[in-house]
């Protein structure tokens, strides 16, 4: 029961933090978020943080409210998401753009082992691993 409740928090936890900053997709930190926006994708780079914002407060609202029976394909989705915008935290890296205080390679470096951490922790919290 222990590790049921340990999973619970951790989903609520991850579900809270896709909707806050989904939120901040939207308003206050939108100029930061368009500083990851990789130059090959072929939308504005506002239309594009605008919708990953609307998509993380939909995946972040379903860890939150999905029952028990849908939770492993929520999971699922969310890691696929987080592996859909690494390529994001890469092109800060690599273009060496400033943003959320990654102002040195080395802080845009660290970063990127942090996305794996986001795919375990979708998965893990939904019971796929």
């Amino acid at each position: 029961m222990q590790e049921e409740n340990v999973k619970n928090i951790a989903r609520i936890a991850l579900g809270s933090m896709l909707v806050f900053a989904g939120i901040s997709h939207l308003s206050f930190a939108r100029k930061e978020f368009k500083a990851q926006v990789p130059d090959e994708i072929p939308l504005p780079k506002d239309d594009t943080v605008v919708y990953s914002g609307i998509a993380e407060i939909a995946l972040g609202s379903s860890l939150l409210l999905t029952d028990k029976e849908h939770q492993k394909t929520v999971g699922k989705v969310a890691a696929g998401f987080f592996t859909a915008i690494f390529p994001g935290n890469i092109s800060q890296y690599v273009r060496k753009r400033d943003g959320f205080g990654l102002d040195t390679d080395r802080k845009r470096l660290v970063r990127l082992f942090f996305q794996p951490v986001l795919i375990y922790w979708a998965l893990k919290s939904t019971d796929n691993v």
